[in-house]
């Protein structure tokens, strides 16, 4: 993390300053087109994005990159104890863990509501044991704690112009947008872990269930059912895009270059699994480093315009 973005965060102590960089470089590494969208914010603000994510970014590590031969029961323990640590971090007992030192800090300067952070965990606890969802409503349950949390954690990063509270279900919507996109994404690599995150009874409408998914992993193609039942699911995360969009207008205007270009980038991962054919099984669906880099280079321009008109009345965690 630069010096500049620390500065200009007032983030001053040394120890605290090497716990945000931590962050910062499990942003860089693991969210490509994340972190390519974060650094269009103010400097002020990406420090406490960095923070978010590496917490998030650390947790969900737990769950799905467990050490080899690790029980389900050891990792609910780690998961257990990071759960405590986290809650005593956020009450001011700080046990020298970098990544929640800095989760604390920010949640402090923003105000970020501490259960947001709990439903979050919960829904990590939920991939050690549940592998199948019957219907929307249990996916949703889960969804709200893997994602629509993530988009209310950083609402308070980003500011808006009205009540905090207007933008909400917007921004829980894009984090669920960007939830359902992973899900279709990374059919083959969830099976392998042995997890659908599709509905199991909008899949069986088309004569879809997960032994026949498997079949499509095991051959690396996609039939024809699997096709038209994917492409109902994709549908269904463009209507909460479209639906998200309307919320970007409700962002502090030097917020706004940042989440646009998100939303666009990661909807673009849409656009190349219809364009495959949904061959979800062949290959995982991305867009290229050219096409990340043009998208945030034109919104470049916005985001150095926004920063220059809000001089007058600089962005704070006070606002939003």
């Amino acid at each position: 993390m630069t010096r500049t973005e620390l500065d200009a965060a007032g983030i001053r102590d040394a120890g605290l300053r090497a716990s945000y960089q931590r962050c910062r470089e499990l942003n860089a590494q693991h969210g490509r087109t994340f972190f390519l969208a974060t650094r269009l914010l103010a400097p002020a603000q990406r420090p406490a994005i960095h923070a978010l994510y590496g917490f998030a970014r650390w947790a969900d590590d737990i769950v799905d990159e467990p050490p080899t031969g690790d029980a389900t029961g050891s990792a609910a323990a780690r998961l257990d104890a990071v759960a405590k640590t986290m809650r005593d971090s956020l009450r001011g007992t700080h046990d020298g863990d970098p990544i929640l030192a800095a989760l604390a800090d920010t949640a402090a300067r923003y105000e970020i509501e501490h259960s947001l952070f709990d439903d979050f965990l919960d829904s990590m606890r939920m991939d050690l044991t549940v592998t199948d969802y019957p219907d929307r409503a249990a996916l949703d349950r889960y969804i709200h704690g893997s994602a629509a949390v993530i988009g209310l954690q950083v609402l308070p990063v980003l500011g808006t112009i009205g009540p905090r509270s207007d933008a909400a279900p917007y921004a829980a919507a894009l984090g669920k947008a960007f939830q359902l996109t992973n899900f279709l994404r990374d059919v083959a690599e969830d099976l392998d872990r042995g997890r659908v995150y599709l509905p199991a009874d909008e899949l069986a409408a088309f004569g879809v269930d997960r032994a026949r998914l498997q079949w499509c992993r095991t051959n690396r193609r996609t039939d024809s059912k699997v096709r038209s039942a994917l492409a109902a699911q994709h549908a269904v995360a463009r209507e909460w895009y479209r639906y998200a969009d309307a919320g970007i207008a409700l962002l502090h205007p030097v917020s706004r270059p940042c989440v646009a270009t998100a939303a666009v980038l990661y909807s673009e991962i849409l656009d190349r699994i219809e364009q495959s054919e949904f061959a979800v099984f062949t290959a995982r669906a991305t867009v290229s480093s050219a096409r990340r880099t043009r998208v945030a280079g034109s919104a470049l321009a916005r985001a150095l315009w926004a920063r220059r008109g809000s001089r007058a009345r600089a962005l704070t965690p006070a606002e939003g």
